[in-house]
């Protein structure tokens, strides 16, 4: 169980609690979930135009690197190199960006940006079943009906042929939740194995450095190196701008889940899809279907299903992830 701290509510002198105080924590993470939302449509952007995912995850974790090493640094912790932490750098490279990542700017080279952040949706339904099985959690209705809503959803999506512009992009929708699983399993593997010593800053700097001394030599050898010594257009500004939002924001997300908990915090997820789909239809002139307007409905119930609840009698909330 992680005690789960709700916005604190400090009192005045008067007594009264202060209602900007309250606002705070809410206005953090609206920021935080629509700034994740804008990264959707930026990496359609970055790989609609020729850009292969491997060069673009390369320059992503340098970009990650220098913006985490910066914020290390101020912070003043060492970043530890020790065999047991690396081997933990290399695990959260892999199912932390480096798959997930590879699959889901494949399917976002055909597949709308919208439905790409209804799949994401998918992460805290996906990761009860993986919590079951690691003995991270116990079973509950509650929140396998919010699983099987979770699944609705998708069939809803690839069920019907007006749901997709396109039919031809049902065989990308796999790519989408082959990225959400990774997610999934890489929350599970935290609340099983730990983060091999160090805090999240360090975890994710460790693991950017691992993902671009392997994206480095790979994107060269299979001809998807990105040369920035060009003149830049609207998908080299997308790429920076993905990974610094994503770099930053990430940083801002584990100040809110130490200062309030993650019961509070991990409802971001519903402000990350759909900030996501309205940054797609202003940024993109994305439409959806009916179908997907459903879609979208049955993974918000769903995601309110598996998420953790505040428990009554002592406030601790339980999460898988």
């Amino acid at each position: 169980c992680i005690r789960d701290r709700w916005p604190p509510e400090p009192k005045s002198k008067f007594g009264t609690i202060g209602l900007m105080t309250r606002l705070i924590p809410f206005a953090w993470l609206l920021f935080i979930g629509t700034s994740w939302g804008l990264t959707q449509p930026l990496t359609k952007i970055a790989v609609s135009t020729g850009y292969q995912p491997f060069g673009i995850i390369f320059w992503q974790m340098v970009i990650g690197v220098i913006i985490l090493g910066t914020v290390n640094n101020i912070r003043r912790r060492p970043l530890p190199l020790n065999p047991r932490v690396i081997l933990f750098y290399f695990l959260f490279a892999m199912i932390g960006t480096l798959i997930p990542n590879a699959s889901s700017y494949h399917a976002y080279t055909v597949l709308p940006s919208g439905i790409m952040s209804l799949l994401l949706s998918l992460i805290p339904m996906m990761a009860f079943p993986i919590a079951l099985v690691l003995g991270l959690d116990e079973f509950n209705i509650k929140r396998l009906a919010g699983l099987s809503l979770g699944l609705a959803a998708v069939l809803l999506i690839v069920g019907l042929p007006t749901a997709l512009p396109d039919p031809a992009m049902l065989a990308f929708i796999p790519l989408g939740i082959l990225a959400s699983l990774m997610y999934a399993f890489e929350g599970n593997f935290v609340a099983r194995f730990g983060t091999g010593g160090v805090g999240p800053v360090q975890l994710l700097l460790g693991s950017s450095i691992v993902g671009a001394v392997i994206m480095g030599p790979l994107s060269v050898a299979t001809g998807q190196w990105i040369n920035p010594l060009h003149s830049w257009h609207a998908e080299d500004w997308a790429l920076i701008g993905s990974a610094f939002i994503h770099s930053f924001v990430y940083t801002l997300y584990v100040m809110i889940v130490r200062n309030y908990g993650p019961v509070f915090s991990v409802q971001v997820s519903y402000l990350v899809t759909a900030t996501g789909m309205g940054w797609a239809m202003l940024i993109l002139g994305e439409r959806y279907t009916g179908p997907v307007w459903l879609a979208l409905g049955l993974m918000f119930i769903g995601m309110y299903l598996v998420s953790p609840q505040f428990n009554d009698n002592n406030g601790v909330g339980r999460t898988p992830n």
